[in-house]
């Protein structure tokens, strides 16, 4: 049995901030392959994660320990934070350290599950040449905020399977280790750094950004190329909507849903029947798995977890359900339609681009009639 991360429950009035936590689900019917099955319950600490913020961290604290306090008493066995981590001060150590059972973020699945769904949109926008083999796939990415803790998980993960990685972050002294670290991994891969992403921006397939820089401009959605898969893995988002509507011609990807396994039974929140948030699911698999420890807490999020989770998560039998964009998740239409798009806008640029025709150099020049043009 485990307990999931606190529903968002955007409903709630300021009062609830100040009412104690309540059971919102019992989740029950979730069943891996492996045989092993598990149930828990999801527990609402009341208002919005924004509601609760406008508390000192402390009282933030005191209801997720209230929650943790309640989740031992069903019986569970660990708990998961998910939306809280991002507003609680120390993404959940202070909590791990002061709560009566093991807790986990939920951001190595997190993460996991955006770059799995970064993968899967790219082979459905179908844009890029077939791979021969297991060969590299001829595409090129970039990680935005890649010396951060995310951003250098996703340029290593990148790095084994894209032709050319873009690392662009201002702190070039951890660029530098970054790139001889994947080197030591990834001998072959070919690695840029640099310092602004708009520079390079325009010949990229794929786009990471992973930058904690709450809020500023991180790079200029119109610089990107037509069918670029730009995927948001900051928390809070770099792009905003108003941002990602600027270019429908672009698939931007802000997280990735699992479907999870067995027949689930939960009440609605907000995604199709027995879908979860990453979040949600990492504290799942570290259920299934046995594994009742405090997987994922801090602000440091380390490849290795992410790998392992995503394993785990395989064993597990728990799979990508839904690819999300800012509006939830992209249907098949959604995706066909950026690619018609994105087809339509390189056609476009590629007559842009064509040099008018020159005139021959040995025609005679007598007798020319006036020539009229048309755009």
């Amino acid at each position: 049995s485990h307990v999931s991360p606190p529903v968002l429950m955007n409903t709630l009035e300021k009062a609830m901030a100040y009412a104690p936590p309540f059971i919102y689900s019992k989740v029950t019917g979730i069943e891996s392959p492996t045989g092993v099955k598990a149930e828990g319950w999801l527990i609402s600490v009341g208002g919005t994660p924004k509601e609760i913020m406008r508390h000192d961290p402390e009282f933030t604290y005191r209801r997720l320990l209230d929650a943790a306090a309640m989740a031992k008493k069903l019986g569970a066995q660990i708990m998961g934070l998910g939306a809280f981590t991002k507003v609680v001060g120390d993404a959940g150590a202070t909590v791990a350290k002061r709560a009566p059972l093991p807790i986990t973020t939920g951001n190595s699945y997190s993460a996991s599950g955006a770059l799995w769904a970064a993968h899967d949109a790219l082979l459905r926008m179908n844009l890029l040449p077939k791979p021969k083999g297991k060969g590299r796939v001829k595409f090129k990415a970039m990680v935005v905020g890649a010396t951060g803790a995310i951003g250098s998980v996703c340029a290593r993960l990148l790095a084994r399977a894209a032709e050319e990685v873009y690392m662009v972050s201002p702190e070039t002294a951890k660029l530098l280790a970054l790139k001889e670290s994947i080197l030591l991994e990834s001998p072959d891969a070919k690695l840029f750094l640099s310092a602004h992403a708009d520079k390079d921006i325009g010949d990229m397939d794929m786009v990471v950004t992973a930058t904690s820089g709450a809020g500023k401009k991180v790079l200029d959605i119109m610089k990107v190329k037509p069918g670029c898969v730009i995927t948001d893995v900051a928390r809070p988002l770099d792009l905003p909507p108003s941002e990602v509507a600027k270019r429908p011609d672009v698939l931007v990807i802000e997280s990735g849903e699992i479907q999870l396994p067995g027949d689930v039974q939960m009440k609605n929140i907000g995604l199709p029947k027995g879908v979860a948030y990453a979040c949600l699911a990492e504290t799942i698999v570290l259920a299934l798995e046995g594994r009742f420890e405090n997987f994922t807490v801090g602000r440091a999020i380390e490849w290795e977890k992410v790998r392992e989770i995503y394993q785990l998560g395989l064993k597990h039998g728990m799979q990508l359900a839904a690819i999300s964009g800012v509006n939830g998740p992209f249907s098949d239409a959604d995706i066909a339609r950026v690619r018609e798009l994105a087809l339509a806008e390189r056609a476009r640029r590629a007559l842009a681009e064509v040099p008018a025709p020159q005139p021959a150099r040995k025609a005679p020049a007598r007798k020319r009639k006036p020539t009229g043009s048309a755009a």
